[in-house]
């Protein structure tokens, strides 16, 4: 997959436009949050959204922003990052950056997939007070069954630690399963092959229909007690073609 820088810059100077435009202008996409797994979609061409939620652990609180564009047909841009609060301590960042390529669109009662690589930096897990980056790539798949009354995606891909200089394999699969015209169940479970996997299960719910979406979700890793469970919240806000 390449990139360019040109169509790059245009996305990133289009984020704050479509934060601010979203809410005032019509779309046709559909949403992806709050799955950890990834589908075989990106926002409209020339189009842009805003993914934010709150992430409720048991020791710290997580504050997410993921602006994103589409400067090409099939291709979505995304970069942002999260504030983590820990309990009793200084706030920590997050950044991410990622590029989505589909090959092939979802279509319903069909399949779609893609590729995607990124790269995200986080504190290290010594506390020390600099920044480490991991790198990713996996491959989105989707399938629609009985005209979208089911669809389900899957992840394969791998990351690479650079703290601990290790390359992991990271799986996902997911499933959408709307009950009403604005109502979507979700569930899903995801890990790599070196530990428990996580599952998270929850709603997402359209305010205004293809326009902005609200969502909630429980999460905690199998076989575990609560150590490691979250509430989340999240906000998505679309935007129509803005160049």
């Amino acid at each position: 997959m390449r990139v360019t820088f040109s169509g790059y810059a245009c996305a990133m100077r289009n984020f704050a436009i479509s934060t601010l435009l979203a809410l005032l202008l019509p779309v046709t996409a559909m949403a992806a949050r709050p799955m950890i797994t990834d589908d075989a979609r990106v926002v409209d061409p020339n189009s842009c959204q805003l993914e934010s939620w709150v992430k409720r652990n048991r020791h710290s609180t997580e504050y997410w922003a993921l602006p994103g564009c589409s400067p090409a047909e099939n291709m979505e841009l995304t970069l942002g990052g999260a504030i983590t609060r820990e309990d009793h301590a200084a706030h920590n960042t997050d950044l991410m950056m990622q590029a989505k390529l589909l090959l092939k669109s979802l279509e319903t009662d069909s399949y779609g997939y893609g590729v995607v690589v990124g790269y995200a930096q986080h504190p290290r897990l010594d506390n020390n007070s600099s920044m480490v980056g991991n790198t990713y790539a996996y491959l989105p798949a989707s399938a629609s069954f009985f005209s979208d009354r089911l669809i389900l995606h899957t992840n394969l891909g791998a990351l690479h630690d650079k703290e601990k200089n290790r390359t992991n394999l990271t799986w996902g699969i997911g499933s959408e399963m709307p009950v009403s015209n604005t109502v979507d169940l979700i569930a899903e479970v995801y890990g790599d092959h070196r530990s428990r996997p996580f599952y998270q299960a929850g709603l997402r719910y359209w305010l205004v229909h293809d326009r902005i979406q609200i969502d909630t979700t429980y999460g905690n890793r199998m076989n575990h007690r609560g150590e490691e469970q979250w509430l989340s919240f999240g906000l998505r806000l679309l935007s129509s073609p803005l160049w």
